[in-house]
C-alpha cells in the first residue's frame, strides 16, 4: 500500500493511500486529536469531488491517526479569526464544511468510516452521514456544542432527530458521551468491530474490490460482534429520556427531570440536570428547536438552516456565548463560562427566532448546496 506523495504541508494533514479499487484517507493531525481546520476540510472536499468522477474507485475508507478519529472542527481557530475583525472568515469555514457534509450524505460511492477513538462535532459530520460507521471498544461519541455556546451543527439536527425516541434531544442538549456499544445500539454506528480486528477488516474490504453495499456490509459483519451495554448505560433509561426530552421547552425538560430526581439518589438524573444547567441557555434553546425542525427536514435543508444559525452565532448580536465558551473550555480552560443571557427565562422566543432567520447584511447569502443526483439515504440505520 503506497501512500500518494503529498504536495504540501497542508495535504499532509490528509494522508491519501490507494489499495486496489479503494481510497484510504487518513486524518493526520494527532496532537490536535485530528480536529478539522480549514485546509483539512478543503482538502477532503476536493478529494471527495475528484474521486467521485474516478470510475476505478469503488470504496472510500476514512480513518484517523492516534487516539481520535476526529475530535471536531477547530473552532478555536475560527474564534481567533473572528476576533481579528471578520466573522466571514468563520462563515467561509462553515460553508465549506457543510458543503462537505452534504456531499458525503449524497455520495455515490460507499464510505466506511473507522471510528476507533474520539468522534465529536465535525468528526461526526464527516462520518455519520456516510454509509458505514464502524465503532470499536475505543470509540467515544459526543456532540458537546452546548457547553461551548454553539449548537449541534454539521447536519446533526438531521441525524440526531433520527435516533430512537427522543435520544437526539438528550444527546444534543447534554453533550452526553456514548461508547461504541451505545453507538451501535442507537444506530450512530452500523457495526461494532473489536479494535484488534480492524486491520484484518480493512484488508478484507480491499481484497473484495467491490462497491456493492450488500457485499461490503457482509464483509464488515464477518468481523463484527454485538457488545453488551454497560449496566449504567443511558440506553437503559430510554423511558425517562423519552418522558423528559419529549417536552416542549428546555425549562419543561429540566422540570420533568427534577421531579424524577425528587427523593431519589439517581446519579444519572442528577448529572443530566447538572449538564443542562452548565450549558449555555441560548445554545440549549436554539439546539432544541433545531433538532425538532430536523425531524421534518431532509439533510440539505438542515444544513442550510444550520448555516444561518452559525452565522448568527459568529456575529454575536444576540449573544457572545460562543466566544465565551471557547475561552473557558478551549483557550484559557478555566471551565467557568459566564453566559449572557445567564438564565433560560431570559432567552425569549423572539431571540430564538432570530437565529433561524436570514442574516440582515446586503452581501450575505444563504448556503447554496451543489445539485446532486444521488439522493441521501437515512444516516441512522435503525429507523
Amino acid at each position: 500500500m503506497a501512500p500518494v506523495t503529498p504536495t504540501s504541508s497542508e495535504t499532509e494533514l490528509i494522508l491519501v493511500e490507494e489499495k486496489s479499487s479503494a481510497r484510504i484517507w487518513v486524518l493526520n493531525r494527532p496532537k490536535q486529536l485530528n480536529a478539522l481546520n480549514f485546509p483539512m476540510v478543503s482538502r477532503l472536499l476536493d478529494l471527495f469531488l475528484e474521486t467521485e468522477k474516478d470510475l476505478s474507485v469503488k470504496l472510500i475508507v476514512l480513518k484517523g491517526i492516534g487516539r481520535a478519529f476526529c475530535a471536531g472542527g477547530d473552532v478555536a481557530n475560527v474564534v481567533r479569526d473572528i476576533s481579528q475583525g471578520n466573522w466571514r472568515l468563520g462563515a467561509h469555514f462553515f460553508r465549506t464544511e457543510f458543503t462537505l457534509n452534504y456531499l458525503i450524505a449524497t455520495y455515490s460511492k460507499p464510505q466506511v468510516s473507522i471510528l476507533n477513538g474520539i468522534v465529536m462535532g465535525g468528526g461526526a459530520g464527516v462520518s455519520i452521514h456516510g454509509r458505514f460507521r464502524v465503532a470499536t471498544e475505543n470509540s467515544v461519541f459526543a456532540m458537546p456544542e452546548t457547553a461551548l455556546g454553539l449548537f449541534p451543527d454539521i447536519g446533526a439536527s438531521y441525524f440526531l432527530s433520527k435516533l430512537p425516541g427522543f435520544l437526539g434531544e438528550y444527546v444534543g442538549l447534554t453533550g452526553a458521551r456514548l461508547d461504541g456499544a451505545e453507538m451501535l445500539a442507537t444506530g450512530l454506528a452500523t457495526h461494532f468491530v473489536p479494535a484488534q480486528r480492524i486491520s484484518s477488516l480493512e484488508e478484507a474490504l480491499y481484497k473484495a474490490n467491490s462497491s456493492d453495499l450488500g457485499i461490503i456490509s457482509s464483509i464488515i459483519s464477518e468481523f463484527s460482534q454485538v457488545p453488551t451495554l454497560k449496566e449504567k448505560s443511558f440506553y437503559h433509561r430510554l423511558t425517562i429520556i423519552n418522558k423528559s426530552f419529549s417536552r416542549r421547552t428546555v425549562e419543561d425538560i429540566i422540570s420533568t427531570l427534577e421531579r424524577e430526581a425528587a427523593g431519589s439518589n439517581d446519579d444519572w438524573i442528577l448529572s443530566t440536570i447538572q449538564s443542562l444547567k452548565k450549558a449555555s441557555p441560548t445554545s440549549l434553546k436554539i439546539s432544541l428547536r433545531s433538532i425538532r425542525e430536523g425531524r421534518l427536514q431532509g439533510v440539505g435543508k438542515c444544513l442550510v438552516r444550520e448555516y444561518r444559525m452559525v452565522c448568527h452565532v459568529m456575529r454575536g448580536e444576540m449573544s457572545k456565548d460562543f466566544f465565551e465558551g471557547c475561552r473557558a473550555i478551549l483557550l484559557e480552560k478555566d471551565r467557568n463560562p459566564k453566559w449572557q443571557p445567564s438564565k433560560l427565562e431570559l432567552v425569549s422566543d423572539k431571540m430564538v427566532d432570530r437565529y433561524f432567520s436570514k442574516v440582515d447584511e446586503d452581501d450575505w447569502e444563504d448556503l447554496e448546496l451543489p445539485p446532486r443526483s444521488n439522493l441521501p439515504y437515512h444516516a441512522i440505520a435503525k429507523l
